[in-house]
Order: structure tokens, then C-alpha cells, then sequence
């Protein structure tokens, strides 16, 4: 018998791991989403059982009477301003730390690389009382402005450092044409960005969609509960009803799991076409 190569046990021990990690990941994911399609009789049978017939009334009962409909507009209310401000602003600032020479600045730099690492927790109460003496308690922009003030630092590292990497040329050769440094950043910079703002997009979206704790405390009101916290309330009036609860546990984890395939073709294309230029 022939001897295998090295290098090809390597290989098939290598996509052996990689298959175990992608069934670690998948199997739970397929047995919330199979249980979520079950009836309460349906959950003695098994957990890897198959029901009789699909029950999407699950899904309807947790949209409406879970008010899961009214959660993932409050959701998406908050996560559309919070990334775009934070890859906007992350955009002036990461340019700014990158090419220009201000006072104070490897101090600042310090200053939003110790905020990245403060925990919301020691800082929830004060942010409380801050939002109550503005009076923005019980509103979105309770949910937004500090979300979009934790995302800045990281933001705005992240593009630093993604500018940094660059090619000096093409730079030296836009300020030679004559460019303002607004127009190279609009039309140098940001086209050969695209994977990174993708990458930046992706990030901020999970975090600001997964954000729980500034909802709690900051919103009381049903009206304004954003997925996470909408799924706190719902699995306390939900608890004997598996299906229905895992229907909601679905409704709120599948938004990020298609933004993320979503982001995933663009960081591609944007890679492709950063490469070309």
C-alpha cells in the first residue's frame, strides 16, 4: 500500500477539526429552530424528533402576542443610527489620528483605548441619572446616544488603524494633484476601505443588536424595549410554552445571522475590488 503524504493527513485532520467546530455550531442553532416548529406534545417525542407537521403559529404567536413586532422596529430604530453615526464618525476621527498632527494626541489616543475597556457597568448609573436630568428616560435616543458614544472608540481605533495600512503613494499622489483632504478621504480612502467598513458594520451591529443592559435600565416603557430586553419580559409570561418561547429566541437571533451573510458577500466584493485598484 501506497504511503499517505504528510502533508495530506495534515490536510484531512485540519477539515476534520473544522467540519466538529461547524457541527458544534450548527446543532444548537438546528435544534432552537426545531423545537420553535414543535407543538407542546411534540416536545415528549424528543429533542431530535421531527413533528407531525410544521407549527409556524409558534412564530405568529410570539410576533404578535409577544409583541416581538413592536421589539424588532424598536430594534432596528436604534441599530440603523447608532452604526452609521459610529462608521461615519469612526471614519473623521480614524482619518484624523492617521494623517494629521493635533495637541494632545497620543494622550486622547490613551484616553479612547482605557474607555474601550471600562465595563458598562460601572458606568450604567451615573449615564441614568445623566439621561433623567436631560430627560431622554423611556425614548430612543436614551438607547442611541451612548451606544453611539461606546461605539466611537473602538470605531475610530479600527480605522486608524486600517488607515495606517494604506499604500503611501497613492496618497502622496491625490495631495500632489491638488486634493483637499476631505475629497481623499471621500474618493481615495473610503473605496479602498470597503472591507474594513464592512468588517466595522458587521461589529457595531452585533454589539448595538445585542445590547441589553442600557435598555434595562434606561427604558421602562414596552413601547421602546429593543429584541434582547423584549426577550427578558417575554420568556417571564412564555415560561411553560417551549415552542412559543424558542419561536421568539429565533425571531431575535436570526436578524444577525442574516446581516452577518449579508456583510459577508459585501466584504468580499469590497476585498475584490480593493485589490483591483
Amino acid at each position: 500500500m501506497a504511503a499517505i503524504a504528510p502533508d495530506a493527513i495534515k490536510r484531512q485532520s485540519f477539515r476534520l477539526v473544522m467540519w466538529l467546530f461547524t457541527l458544534l455550531t450548527i446543532v444548537p442553532f438546528a435544534l432552537l429552530l426545531l423545537t420553535s416548529l414543535k407543538s407542546k406534545q411534540d416536545l415528549f417525542r424528543g429533542a431530535f424528533a421531527l413533528p407531525a407537521y410544521p407549527h409556524f403559529e409558534n412564530y405568529v404567536s410570539a410576533w404578535v402576542d409577544g409583541h416581538f413586532g413592536t421589539y424588532f422596529w424598536n430594534s432596528i430604530i436604534v441599530v440603523v443610527p447608532v452604526v452609521t453615526c459610529s462608521i461615519v464618525l469612526g471614519l473623521l476621527t480614524g482619518f484624523a489620528f492617521a494623517f494629521l498632527s493635533f495637541p494632545f494626541k497620543r494622550s486622547i489616543f490613551v484616553i479612547l483605548t482605557i474607555g474601550m475597556m471600562v465595563p458598562t457597568e460601572a458606568f450604567i448609573i451615573p449615564l441614568y441619572y445623566e439621561m433623567r436630568y436631560l430627560g431622554l428616560l423611556n425614548s430612543y435616543a436614551a438607547m442611541i446616544l451612548p451606544q453611539i458614544a461606546m461605539s466611537l472608540p473602538f470605531a475610530t481605533l479600527f480605522m486608524a488603524a486600517t488607515m495606517q495600512q494604506l499604500p503611501k503613494d497613492v496618497m502622496e499622489a491625490a495631495l500632489l494633484d491638488g486634493a483637499s483632504r476631505g475629497l481623499i478621504l471621500r474618493r481615495v480612502i473610503v473605496p479602498l476601505l470597503k472591507p474594513a467598513i464592512s468588517s466595522l458594520g458587521l461589529f457595531l451591529f452585533i454589539w448595538t443588536w445585542n445590547e441589553f443592559l442600557i435598555p434595562l435600565i434606561l427604558v421602562n416603557d414596552d413601547a421602546f424595549r429593543t429584541m434582547p430586553l423584549g426577550m427578558l419580559f417575554f420568556q417571564g409570561r412564555y415560561t411553560v410554552n417551549t415552542p412559543v418561547l424558542t419561536a421568539g429566541a429565533v425571531l431575535v437571533i436570526a436578524p444577525i445571522i442574516v446581516v452577518y451573510l449579508i456583510f459577508q458577500r459585501k466584504f468580499i466584493e469590497g476585498l475584490t475590488a480593493g485589490a483591483s485598484k
